[in-house]
C-alpha cells in the first residue's frame, strides 16, 4: 500500500512538473514569436514608411524593439523568467536557476517561435512567409559589436538582478537594447534565436543565413563572458531571478 501510494505521489509530482513546463516553454515560445515579429515588423514598417532614411529606420525599429521588449517580459515572464533568448537561458542555466533539460526545452521554443514570429512579420505585410535574406554582415567590426551587444546584454540583466531590483529588469532590458541598436555596429541582435529568425526575412531587419553562424558565436561568446565578470562583481546573483522572478524550475 505504501508502495502504491508513493508511486502515486511520484505521478501527480511528474505531471505537475510537466504542465509548469509546458507553461514555462509556452511563455517562452510565445514571447520569442513576438520579439522577433516586433523587430522584423517594425524594420518593415519603417522601410516603408520612411524610405531612403535608414537612420529614422533604425530609430523606428529600436524604440519598437525596445517597448515590446519591456511589455513581453513584464506579462510573460512571472511564467518562465522572459529570457526569450537562449544566450540568456545559458546563463541562467550556469548560475544553477533552471535544469540542463528545461534549458534545451528553451533554446528549442525560443528558436522555433523566433521563426514563426519572423514568418508571421513577412505574412502581415504581404511578403512571401519565407525569404532567406540577402543582408551580409559579416565584417568583424559587426562580429566585435555582437560580442559587445550580448555582453552587455547579459551584465545589465545580471547587475539588475544582484541588486534587488528585478522589477525592473524590464525596463533595463528594454532600455539597453534600444540604446545598443546605435552604439553597437552589428544594431544588437544579441539573441542566437533572433538571428535566426531575422534570416528568413529579406527585409530591413534581415540578416544572411551564411553570417548567422559567427554571429550566434559571439553572441554566446559574449554572454559567458558576461557571466564570468558577473560571478566575480556579483557574487550572490538569486538563480531564480533571471530575467526576473519566475516558477521555481525542477532541479536535474
Amino acid at each position: 500500500m505504501l508502495c502504491v501510494g508513493t508511486g502515486v505521489g511520484v505521478a501527480v509530482l511528474l505531471t505537475r512538473l510537466d504542465r509548469e513546463l509546458a507553461r514555462r516553454l509556452t511563455a517562452e515560445g510565445v514571447g520569442t514569436a513576438f520579439l522577433v515579429a516586433i523587430v522584423v515588423g517594425s524594420g518593415i514598417a519603417a522601410q516603408r514608411l520612411s524610405p531612403g532614411q535608414t537612420g529614422l529606420q533604425l530609430f523606428i525599429n529600436a524604440v519598437i524593439t525596445g517597448a515590446g521588449l519591456v511589455a513581453l517580459i513584464l506579462a510573460l515572464g512571472p511564467i518562465s523568467g522572459g529570457h526569450f533568448n537562449p544566450v540568456v537561458t545559458l546563463a541562467d542555466r550556469i548560475l544553477g536557476g533552471i535544469s540542463t533539460g528545461s534549458a534545451l526545452g528553451y533554446a528549442t521554443v525560443q528558436v522555433l517561435g523566433a521563426c514563426v514570429g519572423a514568418i508571421v512579420a513577412n505574412l502581415m505585410f504581404n511578403l512571401p512567409a519565407v525569404t532567406l535574406s540577402t543582408h551580409s554582415r559579416s565584417s568583424s567590426g559587426l562580429l566585435l559589436g555582437e560580442f559587445i551587444a550580448t555582453f552587455g546584454l547579459v551584465l545589465v540583466i545580471l547587475g539588475v538582478v544582484r541588486s534587488g531590483r528585478s522589477s525592473l529588469a524590464a525596463f533595463a532590458v528594454g532600455g539597453y537594447i534600444t540604446a545598443a541598436y546605435w552604439f553597437t555596429s552589428s544594431t544588437s541582435f544579441a539573441n542566437p534565436a533572433v538571428t535566426i529568425g531575422r534570416t528568413l526575412s529579406n527585409t530591413f531587419a534581415g540578416i544572411q543565413p551564411a553570417s548567422a553562424p559567427a554571429f550566434i558565436v559571439m553572441q554566446v561568446l559574449g554572454g559567458l563572458a558576461a557571466v564570468a565578470l558577473a560571478r566575480l562583481l556579483f557574487p550572490s546573483v538569486p538563480a531564480d531571478a533571471v530575467v526576473v522572478p519566475h516558477d521555481a524550475v525542477e532541479p536535474d
